[in-house]
């Protein structure tokens, strides 16, 4: 014959121990949901930490490269300025010439 399932109290656990374990058990639930809670937020902020990293690097190369550019305008058009002098020279000594 099969053994039948005794009840809670013929097994040695009382109702008020079965609610004790119980609410051991949702305490050590909600303690491990607290931590995965913070952990996840944890990792949010280091991501958003990361991102604005990220992205001051990226503002710092852009002001890099714009200087860059900048000093490199600069110096074209010092370049063109001599060349439109040295034009300007050159088509002077050809009219004194004709």
């Amino acid at each position: 014959m099969k053994p039948v399932l005794k009840p809670f109290a013929d097994q040695g656990v009382t109702w008020p121990e079965a609610i004790l374990y119980l609410g051991g058990l949702i305490a050590v639930l909600l303690v491990m949901g607290v931590a995965v809670s913070a952990f996840i937020e944890l990792r949010k902020i280091k991501l958003t930490t990361q991102q604005a990293d990220d992205l001051r690097q990226l503002v710092s190369r852009y002001e890099q490269l714009a200087a860059s550019a900048l000093d490199v305008q600069q110096r074209t058009a010092a370049d063109v300025a001599e060349l439109r002098t040295q034009t300007a020279s050159i088509e002077k000594i050809l009219r004194t010439v004709e």
